[in-house]
């Protein structure tokens, strides 16, 4: 479903050339989860948004389904990335005066979905993450755990087919973590959602069904 081919991304710093990613050559299968592992600096969150087509490569290409996506105008490179992928953060970035449903519902409601609609859907992600009895509680009434997921609720809303999750666990303790492994492995399990996890939490990158490391921006391991 995802190729990389080639792929290269470098920045521009006080005047110095960057290479952050050199060369990645990668293919992820639909329905798999991947892990991507390594030290910070070593380009994992860099390819993450490139994936998520938040960021444009320097060179190289990444293909959805046979089709390079950096090759498609802004527009609609917007709307595929809105219709096709989901993105969980290791901070949640939800909004502080909206309850856990409006939350959710915020994607859904900007992409025009009718609201009886979006709040189905909203409700029944929640009820599916476990938090079916907070929809009305608000971002401070919650726990980080809760916080986070409603972050995966409101990443679900539009029905992607990619989930990428950047360091999802990291904000959290080792308990609540693990609920949101559980939660994510679900997800790729159940719904056969692509999942691709940037990760220090070596635990977390066991329980997906491929690994690669990064290193100096090239992939030094797969499994």
């Amino acid at each position: 479903m995802i190729q990389v081919k080639n792929l290269y991304k470098t920045f521009i710093k006080d005047g110095q050339k960057i290479e952050v990613l050199k060369g990645l050559n990668l293919g992820i299968a639909d329905g798999e989860s991947l892990a991507v592992v390594g030290v910070s600096g070593a380009g994992k969150s860099t390819l993450i948004h490139i994936l998520g087509a938040i960021d444009r490569p320097t060179s190289g290409a990444v293909l959805f389904d046979g089709a390079d996506v950096y090759t498609w105008p802004e527009q609609k490179l917007a709307a595929f990335r809105n219709r096709k992928i989901g993105f969980v953060f290791q901070f949640h970035h939800l909004l502080p005066e909206f309850s856990s449903l409006e939350n959710t519902m915020m994607p859904a409601l900007i992409q025009r979905v009718p609201q009886a609609e979006a709040k189905r859907r909203a409700v029944a992600i929640l009820n599916e993450v476990g938090l079916g009895a907070r929809i009305t509680h608000k971002p401070g009434e919650l726990s980080g755990g809760e916080q986070q997921r409603v972050a995966v609720a409101r990443a679900l809303i539009l029905e992607p087919e990619v989930l990428l999750a950047d360091e999802p666990t990291g904000n959290l303790d080792t308990e609540t973590g693990i609920k949101i492994e559980d939660i994510l492995i679900a997800l790729n399990q159940h719904r056969r959602i692509t999942l691709i996890v940037v990760t220090h939490n070596q635990s977390l990158a066991d329980r997906m069904t491929h690994q690669i490391g990064l290193r100096d921006g090239r992939i030094y391991t797969r499994e």
